[in-house]
């Protein structure tokens, strides 16, 4: 989707500025308390971010990935939760905007595109992750319904949520189920059966939720009748977005990182000079841009392709996982840079050492991401 260049230029502007205002002055205080960030949330909805890739027809600003991409990333060099905030809700909003029927589309898009109604994806299950063929999760149909039964994990926005991608089986295979309900730990047969605590990523739900006979209309079904036996495939199509934002907020905290231990390095002594005069510590901070840079460029590969609106599997995979890998290596040289100081709680060094592993798991884990990328690859180069 074509975007104005100014408009997008922008919203970044204004996007880097809020997190210089409004982010950065508390995300520690908020991270290391686990506290959901209400006030920030509420600036980010009148910023128009949660309707930033939806179509200006549903109210959304119609922008490409490669401006989401860049705007992630702002906010990841912040306090990379915010970026998980937005993430599982685009990707419903995307599986909406591709294989929604016109009333679905019609109905919720401009309630997402305000923020109004938070999105969230309900695909993994505690026996099944990577193996996403593996879910037990059922939808029964009875009459003009259907009855769902099962468990979900990882569930990112889960109770904040009103809309759910969710994955079920129903006799025609895997479909994927937009399930309406009201945010709280319980609406009708849904429960957050437990919150999963984390290492980092912190300040936002992730939980495990439960379905106990809830009650959804047939018109639940995304992309109607013709959905049914297809949700696998439409979630699959969508989580290209979701590694690129995931290898776009590994660019952000890997550029946090890296900006903090140039900085760092400039500023701290030992033997009479700054240590960036070391050539040791020169080598790291060459190593560290490089990488970063590279990161970038992938990042960029894959929300160009998708703009073409082409498969980007493999462009997507290639992005996750090395910007993954470069944020995890990043923040730890960071802390290397910055000695004890970057053990302590007193710098955000040691959030960035904690947020960065997520991204290797995430959206599936960066063994399973060579194996799209190998998959890919042969497809595309078979004999």
């Amino acid at each position: 989707m074509p975007t104005d260049v100014a408009l997008a230029d922008e919203l970044v502007a204004t996007v880097r500025g809020f997190v210089q205002r409004d982010v950065l002055p508390v995300a520690s205080e908020l991270e290391h308390a686990d506290a959901y960030p209400d006030d920030l949330v509420e600036r980010m909805k009148a910023m128009g971010l949660f309707g930033v890739t939806i179509a200006p027809e549903h109210g959304g600003l119609g922008l490409d990935v490669g401006t989401y991409a860049r705007i992630v990333e702002e906010l990841a060099a912040g306090w990379m939760s915010l970026t998980g905030i937005l993430n599982t809700h685009f990707i419903c909003a995307t599986l909406l905007s591709r294989h929604g029927t016109a009333e679905q589309q019609a109905r919720l898009l401009p309630r997402l595109a305000t923020g109004e109604v938070r999105g969230c994806l309900s695909l993994s299950e505690p026996d099944a992750g990577s193996d996403t063929r593996a879910l037990r999760c059922r939808a029964t149909p009875d009459g003009d319904e259907y009855v769902i039964d099962g468990t979900k994990m990882w569930v990112t926005n889960g109770e904040r949520a009103g809309l759910v991608a969710l994955a079920a089986r129903t006799p025609e295979g895997i479909t994927c189920f937009m399930v309406e309900k009201e945010p709280g730990p319980r609406a009708g047969g849904i429960s957050v059966s437990r919150a999963i605590h984390k290492l980092g990523y912190r300040g936002l739900e992730t939980v495990e939720m439960a379905y106990d006979g809830h009650r959804v209309p047939a018109s639940a079904v995304l992309g109607g009748p013709d959905g049914l036996g297809h949700g696998l495939s439409f979630i699959l199509g969508a989580l290209e977005l979701g590694r690129v934002n995931i290898a776009a907020r590994a660019c952000g905290v890997a550029r946090a990182a890296f900006e903090a231990a140039i900085r760092y390095a400039q500023e701290r002594q030992t033997f009479g000079v700054p240590i960036a005069r070391h050539q040791a510590i020169q080598f790291k901070l060459a190593d560290m841009a490089t990488k970063l840079e590279a990161a970038r460029l992938l990042t960029r590969s894959a929300a160009d392709r998708l703009d073409r609106g082409e498969r980007a599997d493999v462009e997507a995979g290639m992005a996750k996982l090395f910007a993954s890998e470069t944020a995890f290596e990043l923040a730890a040289e960071s802390m290397r840079i910055h000695g004890g100081y970057g053990y302590t709680t007193e710098l955000p060094v040691e959030r960035y050492y904690r947020d960065a592993p997520l991204m290797i798991i995430g959206e599936g884990t960066n063994e399973i991401q060579r194996l799209v990328i190998a998959r890919g690859l042969l497809e595309r180069y078979a004999l």
